[in-house]
């Protein structure tokens, strides 16, 4: 008897859920932007398909931020601003957000600077058609929405950094509000030295106003706003796995004999 019991197979342990992705998209008035992030966050399924993956929205478009928190209840969610920088969303509007939610929640850092924003970018450039004359006369401007907040610039200059020795080219960043210079003066500027194909690279997540302004500003080519390119959808994945390890305790090490 003892050995035809040891033969009956144990049920099964089912592995625990992985914490849920909550991408949090400021929101837009214009409707381009919800359908690009929902398809955004179709690639990130795709891609981790054990993950549950959530949208919230800052303001403008529902399901708003709260609303998609109070849904998952006391479940463990990791909050990834679909945000390019710092600034007050990052640092005000979403930890309030997730501190007054019943979610076991952790808010991770913006998408940038980081260098698959750069691939994704430089990808934009391309498609637009960058790449066919010289570097001595060649320039980009790098349109960004801008913020009051420093440290917004802080990193928004980085990324022109890390776009600049990518390319081998000045890269200037302007902003379409709050923060100088505008794509305008940027322009002059690399005209002034010298710069005569001059090309808008937009940093922006998903199509709306500021990005549409700042591509009429464009005296040459613009490339269109990063949108659903697939290294945007890996960042995603990466500011979750970060968040994750970051949160989880530290195996203390055994002390050899």
């Amino acid at each position: 008897m003892p050995s035809q019991l040891s033969l009956v197979p144990q049920p099964a342990t089912r592995r625990p859920a992985p914490p849920a992705l909550v991408v949090v998209a400021h929101g837009s008035r214009d409707p381009r932007a919800l359908s690009t992030v929902r398809a955004l966050l179709d690639r990130v399924r795709a891609l981790r398909p054990d993950v549950p993956v959530h949208l919230g929205h800052i303001e403008l478009n529902a399901p708003l931020l709260p609303d998609t928190l109070a849904a998952l209840g006391d479940t463990e969610a990791v909050l990834v601003p679909l945000l390019l920088s710092r600034g007050y969303h990052v640092k005000q509007d979403i930890p309030e957000m997730a501190a007054a939610s019943p979610a076991r929640t952790h808010v991770a850092a913006p998408l940038g600077p980081h260098p698959l924003l750069v691939d994704a970018l430089q990808a934009r450039l391309t498609e637009a058609g960058w790449g066919g004359t010289p570097r001595r006369t060649s320039a980009v401007v790098l349109a960004a929405a801008g913020s009051r907040d420093p440290d917004a610039k802080t990193d928004t200059t980085r990324t022109a950094h890390l776009l600049a020795a990518r390319l081998g080219v000045p890269v200037i960043p302007a902003y379409a509000s709050a923060a100088t210079p505008t794509v305008d003066s940027a322009v002059r500027t690399l005209l002034a030295r010298g710069r005569r194909h001059i090309a808008l690279a937009s940093y922006f997540t998903a199509p709306g106003r500021f990005a549409t302004e700042c591509a009429q500003s464009a005296p040459w080519i613009a490339a269109a706003p990063l949108g659903t390119h697939p290294s945007m959808a890996h960042l995603l994945l990466h500011r979750y796995d970060e968040t994750l390890a970051a949160a989880s305790p530290a195996v203390p090490e055994l002390a050899s004999a």
